[in-house]
């Protein structure tokens, strides 16, 4: 007979909507994800499933959620979102490590990439274009390891529905080439 815990994996994994997110809960549990990286939360909904996925699989250890979002500043054509208080709020009830960076996505990780380290699992919502992600990428593989997953979230128009696919390393580090920037480590 299936656990409850069993049972709330499965709905979550092939039956919660929206079906996009479908492919990042079955890969928690696959992986047995410990540190999570969102950039653009909007209600939470998502990062609160994940957090809790986390937890089942985690055996006792402390899961670690970093979300990076423009809170109060969010556009308006972003969709709606969470002021950061309430964020903190909500997502704190989960018992999990907690940190939320405001702000634009370039700028928080120019702040906070190099505390970010062996990130298990990066989600990239679609609120951002390419442009206001190109900083992103320059950041994104140090704070990575070996057997890390990055997943792009993306809208092909409006109407459509939104995919996620998985990025392979080597598009995340030409990505990060692209920008042509060279810093001193």
């Amino acid at each position: 007979m299936l656990t409850a815990s069993r049972l709330k994996h499965l709905y979550f994994a092939y039956f919660s909507k929206p079906t996009s997110d479908r492919v990042i809960y079955r890969a928690i549990r696959r992986r047995r994800v410990r540190k999570i990286l969102e950039i653009g939360i909007g209600k939470a909904s998502r990062a609160l499933r994940m957090i809790e996925l986390a937890q089942r699989g985690a055996s006792g250890d402390t899961i670690r959620y970093v979300a990076i979002d423009p809170f109060e500043t969010r556009r308006p054509e972003a969709g709606p979102g969470l002021v950061l208080k309430e964020a903190h709020r909500l997502l704190k009830s989960t018992s999990a490590q907690v940190q939320l960076i405001p702000g634009d996505p370039s700028a928080a990780l120019a702040r906070a990439a190099n505390a970010l380290q062996n990130m298990d699992l990066v989600v990239v919502s679609s609120d951002y274009d390419e442009q206001s992600l190109a900083d992103v990428w320059f950041y994104l593989p140090r704070m990575l390891h070996a057997g890390s997953q990055v997943y792009l979230e993306s809208r092909p128009s409006l109407a459509a529905d939104k995919t996620l696919c998985l990025l392979a390393r080597a598009e995340i580090e030409a990505r990060a080439g692209a920008k042509g920037r060279r810093r001193a480590a």
